[in-house]
């Protein structure tokens, strides 16, 4: 490394900075994400300036005591190789001190991440296209539009990932663009969702079912909202094949994988009840 390298937490139009990069590398970050994620853990965005400019960054938001997740982990490519990044990385991690860490890697980087102590758990695969197909609307669910943070959610949440964000929830819910829609079956949660857009048409994220039939009501209702001809992105774990079908039934197609990878013991989630992810980039 040359010149004078500072690492420290990024704010404000810094951290949306990183989601520019992120979107160049064609991660493609909803607009809303950094700043939802940023509420829970304001000090989670980090960045490396070299001679005062930035070249690097990262996110390592914790929730709560026991979990935390790494992502927007980005170095600017005349500026990869050099060290800036490793070290970036190996100062960010220290944010999580012990907690158990998660990240959504590119698949040719999980060999790096072994190194620094993760271990693979499963593979994620992001679906896209226009839609050309899918579910037809279901009677035997009653779909209420998603604004605000309940104790039914969190209980359905908690199934799926490991740590309580209320304070996530309040912001996702009520942040500009977000449509997110949930449904009942004889007066008790079956699954929620949210449309999103994104830098290149929409994503919808999270989606979190009781079942398939449950998954393909909240669907068929956000899809509503979808304008026509737009592209639409759904993640899903590939291990849970009926999310896999639902999205293939859309008419998706396979655009890109990541490696979920943990650093301590893998969580366990439901993952048959994840039917798209909220986020690659922030968990």
């Amino acid at each position: 490394m040359q010149g004078s390298y500072q690492i420290r937490p990024l704010a404000g139009a810094e951290i949306q900075t990183a989601v520019d990069w992120a979107a160049r590398e064609g991660w493609n970050p909803g607009p809303q994400d950094a700043a939802c994620f940023a509420s829970v853990d304001p000090q989670g965005f980090w960045g490396g300036f070299l001679d005062g400019q930035m070249i690097a960054c990262i996110s390592v938001v914790n929730y709560g005591e026991a979990f935390s997740f790494l992502g927007f982990y980005i170095v600017v490519s005349e500026h990869r190789g050099q060290g800036y990044g490793y070290a970036l990385w190996q100062k960010a991690l220290e944010h999580a001190g012990s907690r158990v860490v998660g990240l959504d890697g590119v698949v040719d980087q999980q060999a790096n991440y072994r190194r620094s102590g993760f271990e693979l758990a499963y593979r994620n695969i992001r679906f896209g296209g226009v839609p050309s197909g899918g579910p037809e609307a279901s009677e035997d669910y009653e779909l209420t539009a998603l604004t605000a943070p309940a104790a039914e959610l969190e209980v359905l949440d908690a199934r799926v990932f490991p740590a309580p964000r209320r304070g996530f929830w309040q912001q996702w819910l009520g942040a500009e663009g977000h449509i997110s829609f949930a449904a009942h079956q004889d007066g008790r949660l079956s699954g929620f969702g949210t449309l999103r857009p994104c830098g290149s048409g929409c994503k919808i994220g999270p989606l979190v079912a009781v079942s398939r039939p449950a998954a393909e009501a909240v669907l068929v209702r956000l899809l509503k909202e979808v304008p026509e001809g737009q592209e639409v992105f759904l993640d899903v774990p590939e291990p849970h094949a009926a999310a896999v079908e639902l999205a293939r039934g859309l008419g998706l197609e396979p655009v890109f994988e990541t490696a979920r990878m943990y650093r301590g013991p893998a969580p366990q989630l439901e993952t048959d009840l994840i039917f798209g992810v909220t986020s690659f980039e922030l968990g």
